[in-house]
């Protein structure tokens, strides 16, 4: 993307008429996916901010330019796609039920801004920084970057002095939260289909799966059938909620299938997740000296906290820093936690799965042969779904027949094509070493050379039976 600067960027002001919205007084960048994204002067007033320009040193997908080199994308550029995408909504619904929908320019202003800023509060690498570093260290803490990304909204308002309406910080506040567990009850009595379009917490259907669906499948260099275009064009309001043509399920049912596509072969691909997990313990054995944490605790701090942190801890010649700092030397040299193997939970048993642990793989050793640790070895629970855990998505989500047609209705499981999958989730438990030499290795005549290696142990049927 050619990414929005204050100079020397492809960045010039535009004057044209267009017939939804003035854009004589914005300012516009080329992106690599959406083309001409038009940035209005109130949304520039956030941009040009270092809490904002902080996104631009977060990689969308933390670690998987490792495996795919292209994947180097910040969410600075998918902050600008989804705040372009959630303008465009709204325009397309104003334009079409305007006067049945009461859509004025206070809506339009206030969803493309929840769109801009609901990643502002985003943690580095991804989400292995709030998902598997903090709760180690934070024991007990519910942290969320939704919640960080309310808060650095207030902080980017006091401390910029940013003139903007009470109101419309608060609903933007309560859009960012729309799909978390920590969503705020809407101030606003009516147009509640408004909250639906950056985080949509009653579907899953939302612009920013538009955006980050698109621009990772086309960094990482993989095709995208899912065309968001179409559901665009066509989604209509009834009864308050966004609803979609019965005729687009399929395009429907394609926006979680891609997204769960892109779960399994890039996001939780076994070798970027070898790489994350030694991110992880690199931050943890690092954090006790840089104090870490506590960037998470005051937004005034935080901004300051971005990737670069790996960079600080490799350069610092500081002793405290030696074991984290081996550790990113090992990324960077491809000595990496080894993959050893991978069970596919069966469907009947991922209800009452309990997560493996590295405690359960160290207990099924046998008393001979190497004795591993529970240091030695570390296990990922990968949990890949169609954003409703075990049931079909298409059950929460409201169609019609056509534009004359004043009822919505979900469709039924026996209506849907029988080509679509019946289970809608997956679990996988892999196994890693963090030393290669404890991996093992197997006999031609299938015996293992070293009994008590991690590969045999995980490939022993016992392992996989005990903790179900």
């Amino acid at each position: 993307m050619g990414a929005y600067c204050n100079d020397d960027l492809n960045f010039s002001s535009n004057y044209a008429f267009a017939s939804s919205q003035d854009l004589r007084f914005s300012k516009h960048v080329h992106d690599n996916v959406h083309g001409n994204i038009y940035l209005d002067p109130l949304s520039l007033k956030f941009i040009d901010t270092e809490e904002f320009q902080r996104l631009r040193d977060l990689k969308q997908l933390a670690m998987a330019h490792m495996v795919y080199p292209g994947a180097v994308h910040s969410r600075f550029e998918h902050s600008l796609g989804v705040y372009w995408l959630a303008g465009e909504v709204v325009q397309k619904l104003k334009t079409h039920q305007g006067l049945e929908l009461g859509i004025d320019h206070y809506d339009v202003q206030t969803v493309k801004l929840a769109g801009l800023l609901h990643d502002v509060g985003h943690g580095p690498f991804s989400h292995l920084f709030e998902r598997d570093f903090l709760p180690q260290v934070l024991k007990g803490s519910k942290w969320s970057h939704e919640q960080m990304s309310v808060k650095m909204v207030d902080h980017i308002v006091d401390r910029h002095h940013i003139d903007i309406d009470s109101g419309t910080i608060k609903r933007v506040k309560e859009m960012v939260l729309a799909s978390s567990e920590f969503s705020l009850p809407k101030s606003a009595k009516e147009k509640h289909f408004l909250y639906d379009i950056v985080a949509n917490g009653r579907n899953g259907i939302d612009v920013d799966k538009f955006d980050y669906i698109v621009r990772d499948s086309r960094a990482c260099g993989l095709g995208c059938n899912f065309q968001f275009q179409r559901l665009l064009e066509t989604m209509r309001v009834m009864g308050d909620e966004i609803c979609y043509r019965a005729k687009d399920y399929l395009t429907v049912h394609k926006l979680f299938a891609t997204r769960a596509d892109l779960y399994r072969t890039v996001y939780t691909h076994a070798k970027v997740k070898a790489i994350e997990l030694m991110v992880v313990d690199a931050l943890l054995k690092a954090n006790d000296y840089l104090d870490i944490a506590s960037h998470v605790l005051d937004p005034s701090e935080y901004w300051k906290l971005d990737d670069t942190i790996l960079k600080t801890i490799e350069t610092a010649p500081d002793q405290e820093l030696s074991e984290a700092r081996n550790l990113i030397l090992r990324i960077r040299r491809r000595d990496l936690y080894q993959f050893c193997n991978e069970y596919a939970v069966p469907k009947d048993k991922m209800e009452n799965f309990k997560a493996v642990t590295a405690q359960d793989i160290v207990c099924s050793q046998r008393s001979s042969g190497v004795i591993l640790r529970e240091d030695d070895v570390v296990v990922s629970n990968v949990r890949i779904d169609l954003t409703r855990g075990k049931n079909n998505p298409l059950e929460s989500i409201n169609f019609f027949k056509d534009y004359d047609s004043e009822e919505k209705f979900p469709i039924p499981e026996e209506r849907i094509s029988h080509l679509l999958p019946s289970s809608y989730q997956d679990m996988i438990v892999r196994v890693y070493s963090k030393k290669p030499e404890l991996v093992g290795l197997r006999r031609k005549n299938g015996a293992c050379e070293v009994p008590n290696s991690l590969r045999c142990i995980v490939r022993s049927l016992k392992w996989q039976r005990a903790w179900f």
